[in-house]
């Protein structure tokens, strides 16, 4: 891709990217155990969008990137790509630092819309791989790769990660199956801030120590996570709460800061008023919680968690990051 400085734009350009809920596989999607031993993940993008707006602001060569909202990822962006002069704003309809891969989604919408200026068309697999890098090498965002393919991509997916690289498989959903999703899925915001950084350094030197407890958690979460895109192509959506729900268990024995008594009591309310399954998003220590309402418990679900936050209305984002017209 080429490095060109713009001094004029068009006027504006307006992309988006959506969101994901990872049903399991989170973690192994992190190096080094991706690359040496393997990840794989099956999320599903969701209709909460990070949406990117660039404008001119200047006319001046050599004028430097305006930001709004958060800097750090436009600006890095920016950087990255050679573009000045322009202005650009960032806007959420998500709770920031949920746990729903917020932050790669506004990344990859950032991207998308700058490359758009150059006139230059990016390659799906190079856009995410061009978004993580920024994240880990330009802004220091430790993590894995699943958030930015799940925002280029959309839809339901089953992402297979090595240390020669990534293959992404999209899951069909039917309309049928894809209106279950939507109705028995409840995701709610606890209000807490997800984990630290330091909690997953902490993951990852357990594993480079080889440390049995962590070995299996991270075995058995990717394992899961292959027969989870083999439930969602089925249709299964019974077979995927279970499996939500052990996905669960090994996440939380990664680190004691994985869990936290707020998100165990969402859990306990939910299994008790019906729900067949249940987890944490993303790396967890906050944010937002799955929960998967048995077919004739939804009601009750929804209605015992509620005053433990903010429920989240979401449907499937079946596009991933696109230009808004």
């Amino acid at each position: 891709m080429s490095r060109n400085t713009f001094s004029r734009v068009p006027d504006l350009i307006v992309t988006r990217a959506p969101t994901r809920i990872d049903f399991g596989g989170g973690w192994t999607d992190v190096p080094p155990y991706s690359d040496e031993v393997g990840g794989f993940v099956c999320n599903v993008a969701i209709t909460r969008y990070a949406t990117v707006r660039v404008h001119s602001v200047v006319d001046a060569p050599g004028a430097g990137a305006h930001v709004s909202a958060d800097r750090s990822i436009a600006d890095a962006a920016a950087r990255r790509l050679g573009v000045s002069g322009v202005g650009i704003e960032l806007q959420n309809d998500f709770p920031v630092g949920a746990g729903l891969g917020g932050s790669s989604a506004a990344n990859v919408a950032a991207i998308f819309a700058l490359s758009g200026l150059q006139r230059q068309s990016i390659d799906p697999m190079a856009l995410a791989e061009l978004s993580r890098d920024i994240e880990v090498e330009d802004l220091g965002i430790a993590g894995g790769r699943q958030d930015h393919y799940a925002a280029v991509f959309g839809g339901a997916l089953g992402l297979r990660f090595s240390g020669t690289g990534t293959t992404v498989t999209q899951i069909p959903l039917a309309a049928e199956f894809r209106a279950r999703l939507e109705r028995r899925c409840v995701i709610i915001y606890t209000g807490q801030s997800r984990i630290s950084g330091d909690t997953i350094n902490a993951v990852l030197d357990a594993y480079r120590a080889r440390d049995p407890r962590v070995l299996f958690a991270l075995q058995r979460m990717r394992e899961l996570a292959e027969q989870m895109a083999t439930a969602v192509a089925a249709a299964d959506l019974d077979g995927l709460a279970g499996m939500v729900g052990e996905q669960w268990a090994h996440q939380r024995a990664l680190h004691p800061a994985i869990p936290t008594p707020l998100i165990d009591e969402v859990i306990d309310r939910a299994r008790r008023a019906g729900a067949s399954g249940a987890k944490a998003l993303g790396a967890s220590g906050g944010g937002c919680v799955l929960v998967i309402a048995r077919d004739d418990r939804v009601s009750a679900v929804r209605s015992a968690i509620e005053p433990l936050g903010a429920l989240v209305p979401f449907s499937i984002a079946l596009r991933g990051v696109e230009r808004c017209e």
